[in-house]
This record gives structure tokens, sequence and C-alpha cells, in this order.
């Protein structure tokens, strides 16, 4: 029997993933020289391993005051358009 597990990319993992991937661009891979994409894989596997030694949660900083005031504003912009 198989089963799988099926993930929808919100919006806010796809801007994690982003953020994750350009501080991985800019910590290691930037002014990296990798002759070959065994290379390139080491690199990022180093990066991951030492990231993973010490890993920092996340904090959540935003007032969500402010968040569902955005989102009210859109939906009544939206509105008005429609």
């Amino acid at each position: 029997m198989r089963t799988g597990i099926s993930l929808t990319v919100t919006p806010a993992i796809r801007r994690h993933l982003e953020g994750y991937f350009a501080k991985l661009s800019k910590q290691r891979l930037k002014r990296g020289v990798f002759r070959s994409v065994v290379d390139l894989q080491e690199a990022i596997n180093r990066y991951l391993a030492e990231t993973n030694q010490a890993p920092k949660p996340f904090t959540w900083t935003a007032d969500p005051d402010k968040i569902i005031a955005a989102v009210k504003r859109g939906h009544q912009v939206l509105d008005s358009i429609h």
C-alpha cells in the first residue's frame, strides 16, 4: 500500500523558503567557487549541518491587529472594484 503527503505551498511558506535560500546564497554560495556539482552539493550540505547544530525558533514579530487591518483594507479595495 502506498501513501502520499500533499503539501499546499501557501504564500507564507513560499516567502519562508525564499528567505532561507536567500540566506544560503548570501552566506555560503555567493562568493564560493565550485568546480563541480558535487562541490556545490557538499557546500550546501555543510551549511545545512552547521545551521542545524544551533537551530533558532521562529519568533513572530508582526502585530496581528495591523495584519488584520491590512487584510480588511485589501478586501475593501477589491470589493469596490467588483
